[in-house]
């Protein structure tokens, strides 16, 4: 799909000029959209034709539902059928031990993506055409474009800016959030939506973590940035005061992975920079269209650390005893998230002139296909996207095939060494 985009998006009808893309900025371009990261080199809103527009619509569009996804919907609707190996892989990308379930669960995410993009696409035409006096046309045009780029937490616009002239509009900030949120939610949890509405006790512990967890860092993180961001003139502080708030909880959401700004990224201060950075390394939700390293991993290792901090023999969360295994996944996707964060840092400090911070927030955004940027991306020269471009790939498809390897290659051992404690701390 990148290099079907690619040759696409290198086509001069995809520009607005009509002249031919630089090989690099479409390469760049392509990898963002089925990414769904937003990062780019060129703008997008005069850069690229409708044509090139509707590509990278496309490609958002595939990327969110996921490779994987896609080839089983090809296969179930030819075939109705899956095979065994490919059920394997899909189960445990899709987070479902029912294997007889699957093609089923493909077609409940396709209608259910396609459902929620056709709502956030009238809710959001019908603000740009009532609030904004947009034409029917363009409000039509736009509502679609950036429900689907919301939905899967994409992060493209057709702004030059991207939100920055939306600041002040609550409604239009709260529809994108709440298109953001359950598009990065996970498919599991929707589901559980469906099945058992607000009946809580009725909830599977992934969707009751999920959601919790969800819940306290949004929460977390608008405080934090409210604290930061109120008095510098840059951000809130440029806003009115009865904006502030929506637009703190608006930068919050956009570090799940979405990538869209209503205020300047560029000028946030070093505190709220670091609290971007965690949050976006944290991620969405597992089986959705978000990055990171997952907000259930994150949560699991937490209960992991407060249980052994109690002294607990066992991890329990909500009633439930989590397995060990399980517990050794989540540190194994976390551990290896930092390591591949660290040496992507390393590396963009010394192909470029970006600051360890700088550094550090545009490796993280393109690790976690989020999208935000300081303006390191634009500024940098072709060595430091082409290793963007590399983050963005491994950040799509790395957590994925690596917790699928893990429970794929599961089994029990045949022996086992004497047991012997190393020193700790």
């Amino acid at each position: 799909m990148i290099s079907l985009g690619t040759l696409l998006l290198l086509l001069p009808q995809a520009t607005s000029s009509g002249q031919k893309t630089r090989f690099l900025d479409a390469l760049f371009t392509a990898t963002s959209a089925v990414c769904v990261t937003g990062l780019s080199v060129v703008d997008t809103a005069t850069h690229w034709s409708g044509f090139g527009q509707g590509i990278i619509l496309l490609l958002i569009q595939v990327g969110g539902l996921g490779i994987v996804t896609v080839v089983s919907i090809g296969i179930v609707l030819f075939a109705d059928r899956i095979g065994l190996s490919h059920t394997r892989v899909l189960a445990a990308d899709l987070r479902t031990d029912t294997y007889s379930n699957v093609p089923r669960l493909v077609r409940n995410i396709v209608l259910t993506t396609l459902a929620f993009e056709a709502l956030f696409a009238v809710v959001l035409a019908a603000r740009f055409f009532f609030a904004h006096n947009y034409g029917f046309g363009t409000s039509v045009l736009h509502g679609i474009f950036h429900s689907i780029s919301a939905w899967n937490n994409a992060g493209f616009a057709l702004y030059t800016d991207n939100f920055l002239g939306f600041a002040n509009d609550w409604f239009f900030s709260i529809a994108v959030c709440l298109a953001v949120i359950l598009g990065g939610i996970g498919f599991p949890v929707l589901r559980t939506f469906a099945m058992h509405r607000l009946n809580w006790k009725m909830w599977p512990m992934h969707s009751k973590l999920m959601v919790s967890a969800t819940a306290v860092l949004l929460v977390l993180g608008t405080a934090l940035f409210l604290i930061f961001e109120w008095s510098n003139p840059g951000t809130l502080g440029a806003l009115p005061e009865t904006s502030r708030l929506h637009s703190a909880l608006f930068h919050s959401v956009q570090t799940r992975t979405a990538g869209f700004n209503s205020i300047d990224v560029a000028a946030l201060n070093e505190e709220s920079l670091l609290v971007s950075t965690i949050l976006m390394f944290i991620g969405g939700g597992s089986a959705s269209t978000a990055g990171g390293i997952k907000v259930t991993t994150f949560a699991l290792l937490a209960y992991v650390i407060w249980a052994e901090i109690r002294g607990d023999r066992d991890v329990n969360m909500f009633g439930r005893r989590i397995a060990e295994d399980a517990q050794r996944q989540a540190l194994t996707v976390a551990l290896v998230g930092v390591g591949v964060l660290a040496a992507s840092t390393l590396a963009l400090l010394a192909l470029g002139d970006a600051s360890l911070t700088g550094a550090a927030f545009e490796a993280v955004s393109a690790l976690s296909t989020v999208g935000l940027s300081t303006g390191l991306t634009a500024e940098e020269g072709s060595l430091t996207q082409i290793v963007l471009v590399l983050l963005m790939f491994v950040g799509r498809l790395g957590p994925v095939v690596l917790a699928a390897g893990i429970i794929l290659r599961s089994r029990p051992n045949m022996f086992r060494f004497p047991s012997e404690r190393p020193l700790i701390g």
